[in-house]
């Protein structure tokens, strides 16, 4: 399958199963949905390592204590903000990692070069970005959903965090399964962590069939991520990347019946156009410095 197809359907798989994290918190609570998808990872990743005959054993636990820590508390965070804000609202918040990581260029420039050779393509987005958080975040504040907004804003710094963490452990040579496996380890802890202070929910065979959804198709979804980006360009992978907010918005529509004002639609737009723009700014970059 080529790449572009490849990261549609993914990101239509993580609509999905941001539908079914919807449906679910509705009888469980998101550590506990956070715990049970987690430890689908977990065992799936098992059998995986073992079929392939990948080890799973590292030298660089605290790297990935570091990245499970930011990637798992921004999950948490995220289901979090799924539970009151439309779904397309709640999926944008996370989308803003980009924004967030331009954020962090921006403000290193101007700490540590006091503003010399400022990347002004890069604030514009920033700007841009930050104009689309007003205005998504009117609507939110108007239904009394501020704290959940606020979630979901922090989900969206955290997965930044994460993301760059990431990065890191690419660079230290550490697998992509090995480095989702110790990502679900943390899941599956921090879960329970939860779980043992809040108490565990009681099952129903709905219940069940949701959380077993969530942890297949987070488990695929991310398969076709990560093959996708090995086969297609970076830059067009990152764009369709977005179509995630697209499905959820058609998907919030359809089935939770959200209404979505004139100006949250707006700002959703201009936080896609940043998060494009910033992605076009870096992956240009890397184009540059690789020529050097």
């Amino acid at each position: 399958m080529p790449a572009p197809l490849l990261i549609v359907a993914a990101t239509f798989l993580f609509a999905t199963m941001l539908v079914c994290v919807k449906l679910a918190s509705q009888q469980y609570s998101p550590g506990e949905i956070v715990f049970y998808r987690s430890l689908f990872s977990v065992v799936y990743l098992v059998g995986w390592a073992r079929i392939n005959q990948g080890t799973l054993a590292t030298t660089q636990l605290r790297a990935h204590f570091w990245r499970s820590l930011s990637g798992v508390v921004a999950l948490m965070l995220w289901f979090v903000a799924i539970v009151k804000l439309p779904l397309a609202t709640a999926t944008t918040m996370n989308y803003m990692s980009s924004v967030w990581l331009a954020v962090s260029a921006v403000a290193t420039a101007l700490v540590l070069n006091r503003g010399r050779n400022l990347n002004w393509p890069q604030v514009a987005a920033v700007a841009v970005g930050f104009i689309g958080v007003v205005l998504v975040m009117r609507p939110t504040i108007a239904q009394d959903q501020l704290w959940h907004g606020l979630a979901g804003l922090a989900s969206g710094v955290l997965a930044a965090v994460a993301y760059a963490q990431v990065k890191t452990l690419t660079q230290l040579g550490e697998p992509e399964y090995r480095t989702v496996f110790y990502f679900s380890v943390g899941g599956v802890l921090a879960g329970a962590a939860v779980m043992a202070f809040t108490g565990m929910s009681s099952h129903t065979l709905d219940g069940v069939l949701l959380l077993l959804a969530i942890g297949l198709l987070a488990t695929v979804g991310q398969m076709m991520l990560t093959l996708a980006y090995s086969r297609g360009s970076t830059l067009t992978i990152a764009a369709l990347q977005y179509t995630c907010i697209l499905f959820s918005f058609l998907y919030g529509l359809a089935i939770f019946n959200d209404e979505l004002t004139a100006s949250g639609v707006a700002g959703i737009l201009l936080i896609v156009m940043a998060g494009l723009a910033v992605t076009t700014l870096n992956v240009r970059a890397s184009s540059r410095l690789n020529r050097a």
